[in-house]
């Protein structure tokens, strides 16, 4: 890290951690999707229905690339996600991840109340996985909120 700012280092490794998380999260459903292995839940777990699969793809590499951009940034210690410029845009973020993450709670629970049958885990590596993007929005803007470097 540059100048061995440890804060730095924290949210780099919170930042990239989300971002792994979500990486297998979603080569492991590609790999549901082509091979179909037992040892992996079935595809109906792995997504909520709303958009057919291609989109979904689509739309967690477009997430996936701008989340990896921000990681190199704070893994090198510069660039632009790095610069504290934007404290007030960094509360916005950290309210968004604050919603986010509330959201995938109500519908935790709206899905156990809805799905007994799946009690306690069934259906929920969307919502877990939400979460994680949450947690990584949140922990961006808080970055940028309370303006380290």
């Amino acid at each position: 890290m540059p100048g061995g700012n440890s804060a730095l280092f924290d949210y780099s490794f919170l930042l990239t951690l989300c971002t792994v998380l979500l990486y297998f999260r979603v080569l492991g459903q590609i790999v549901v999707v082509l091979r179909a292995p037992r040892w992996l839940p079935p595809m109906e777990q792995w997504q909520s229905g709303l958009l057919p699969y291609p989109v979904l793809l689509f739309g967690q590499i477009v997430v996936l690339t701008l989340m990896t951009w921000i990681c190199a940034d704070f893994l090198r210690g510069a660039g632009r996600f790095v610069d504290p410029r934007w404290p007030r845009a960094g509360t916005v973020y950290m309210w968004i991840g604050l919603v986010y993450f509330g959201g995938m709670i109500v519908r935790y629970v709206i899905w156990m109340w809805k799905r007994p049958d799946q009690r306690w885990f069934g259906g929920t590596i969307p919502i877990i996985f939400h979460s994680v993007v949450a947690a990584f929005v949140y922990a961006f803007g808080r970055y940028h909120a309370i303006g380290l470097q």
